[in-house]
């Protein structure tokens, strides 16, 4: 039993022992410097700034479509990706936005348009879902929708 313990021990000693190759010679220096790079690029993210985070339409007819605008800029040290733009409801279809990076100061829109759906005083959100830091941003459309006329019982 000795011998069997003397044997192991003496066969892990000298695996243990035989690995003794320098480590710190198989790294590449440029594999060095690329990592380095991108940890100090992984802190930093684009911000997307609105010109305006809520849109009033005022008052409007019933199935009365109206439009808006939302001007974008990328205030932050990465290309900004918008990967999506969606509402919170059918009625409300955002559209027209570039699916392209925008670099670091350059600006951006998507319209947004309402169908005129509802009644009385509507908000909608709208959720642009981009590579920033938080992941998504809201902004927001309403409304006051009149009824319409022709329907109107007196």
């Amino acid at each position: 039993m000795k011998r069997i313990i003397l044997g192991l021990s003496t066969l892990c000693l000298l695996v243990v022992t035989s690995c003794k190759e320098d480590a710190s010679k198989k790294i590449e220096e440029a594999n060095v410097t690329a990592a380095a790079e991108r940890d100090a690029n992984a802190s930093k993210f684009p911000q997307i700034e609105f010109d305006k985070v809520e849109h009033d339409f005022g008052e409007i007819e019933k199935g009365t479509s109206v439009e808006t605008t939302f001007n974008y800029k990328n205030t932050g040290d990465a290309p900004l990706v918008i990967t999506d733009i969606k509402s919170s409801c059918g009625c409300t279809v955002p559209q027209d936005w570039s699916k392209e990076p925008l670099a670091p100061g350059e600006s951006g829109k998507f319209s947004v348009k309402y169908n005129g759906s509802g009644a009385n005083n509507i908000t909608k959100t709208i959720t642009v879902t981009a590579n920033t830091e938080k992941g998504t941003e809201v902004v927001k459309i309403k409304a006051f929708v009149k009824p319409d006329p022709a329907t109107v019982v007196n």
